[in-house]
Parts: structure tokens; sequence; C-alpha cells
């Protein structure tokens, strides 16, 4: 394979085929030298479609959201101490709970790691291509607020959060939700419902849902679409705050 002349370049990247191109210039005559045809072209395309991939990934987790991008479930300290389940962490990397539309709930207390856990799970989503976002709930109220003064804006908005294979939902009842984010809370579960994998990250028990909820047939429904096919992680005690500036 010869070196590309200016015009065979500049059709490539035309085409959009940046990877490509960038494949052929980095190979190494001398490393390449006596192979077949078929063969290099094997390598070029095997490093363009690994070049696409990692592009592909990094825009998905760019455009996740992560309060903490850099999190990742190979890195969470204390499993034992904190009482995780090494194994259901593991279970969860593979991000088969998204395949079967499986929702997921960090509950403890504050600074145990919720956060952290469930942006490394929408990375470990993004990882896998499939497409994530992380809000904390008081952005979420807000974002539906601004939502309502625009035309069509409740229908995009719905159709926006709906449409996401993982979504992770920080600070879940963090406050009291009013009757208008009730209605939608429930309008969006109930469209996310057997289509994707919502993750909950809240200091309350399930116990505690209902009467955060409101106690009334809102609540009810909410829960309906929630705890039936739900995986329930205790992130414990363990102040992982306190953890990371005693290790600096």
């Amino acid at each position: 394979m010869t070196a590309l002349d200016i015009e065979t370049k500049r059709k490539l990247r035309e085409m959009g085929a940046h990877p490509m191109l960038e494949a052929i210039e980095a190979q190494d005559d001398n490393h390449v030298f006596g192979m077949t045809f078929e063969d290099r072209m094997q390598l070029v395309v095997d490093h363009a479609h690994e070049a696409f991939n990692h592009s592909k990934v990094d825009g998905l987790i760019r455009r996740a959201g992560l309060r903490y991008p850099g999190a990742d479930l190979r890195r969470v300290h204390l499993i034992e101490e904190r009482g995780l389940n090494r194994a259901m962490i593991a279970q969860l990397a593979t991000c088969s709970f998204i395949e079967r539309q499986q929702n997921v709930v960090f509950q403890g207390f504050t600074g145990s790691g919720k956060s952290y856990l469930g942006c490394a799970l929408a990375k470990q989503a993004c990882q896998h291509r499939i497409r994530a976002h992380y809000i904390r709930m008081p952005d979420l109220e807000e974002a539906w607020a601004l939502a309502r003064d625009k035309p069509q804006g409740q229908m995009k908005f719905l159709k926006k959060y709906a449409a996401f294979s993982l979504l992770v939902i920080d600070e879940w009842l963090l406050d009291h939700p009013d009757d208008g984010m009730r209605s939608m809370l429930l309008e969006l579960l109930e469209r996310r419902y057997d289509t994707g994998s919502t993750v909950f990250c809240t200091q309350y028990a399930k116990k505690d849902w209902h009467q955060r909820l409101g106690s009334g047939v809102h609540a009810d429904a909410i829960m309906d679409r929630i705890v039936h096919n739900t995986l329930w992680i205790d992130t414990g005690t363990h102040n992982m705050r306190e953890h990371a500036a005693a290790n600096q």
C-alpha cells in the first residue's frame, strides 16, 4: 500500500473517513513489509474501527453530563467494608440489567458514594455504546419548570428523558415533589417502563418513598412503576468523602 496522493486524502476526508486515513498514514512500512494487501487492509480497518469506537464512546460520556466523569466501577473502594456485594457490582458492569429494563436503587447515608456509583454505572453504559444521562432531581425539577413555559415544551421534555436507555436520577426525593412534579414523574416513568432502565440515588429507604411522594394515588402509581423490577443496593454508612480526604 503506497503513500496516498493529496486528492485521495481529500476524498477520504470529504467522505468523513478520517479514522481510515489516519490508520493508513500511521502504518509503518517496516512493520508491514511482506504482508499481503488484504492483511494490511485488515490492520487499517481494525485501527480505524478502534478509533471510531473510542470517539463514539467519548461523545456518549461527554453528553451524559456526569457529575463525576472519572468514575469507574473498577475503582470502587472499600467494597466489603461498605457492605457492597462485589459480585453484584461485577454484574452491573456487564450492563445486562439495561437489556432487561431493570432499575437500580443506590440507597445510603450522605457521603456513602451513591452519586459516584450512579456516574460509574452511566459511564459503563456509555462504554457499551448505550445512551445514558445523569441528572440531579433538583435540576430535573428546574428543567421541567422551564419546559412548561415553552410551546410543546412539556412534550419535548418527556420525549428527551424517556429516550435515554439509562437515566440516572441523583438526589431522588431530596425534596418533596409538588403536584406538578409528581404528575411529570408518573408520566416519565410510565414512558420509561419496559423501555429503559432508571438508576435512583437516594438517602431514603423504600419505606419512606410513598410518604415523600405525597402518599396519594400519584405516589401509588409512581411506586408501582419502580419497585417490581428493581435491584436495591445499600451503599452503607461509610463516608467516602472522609475516606478520600484522609487519603489525599
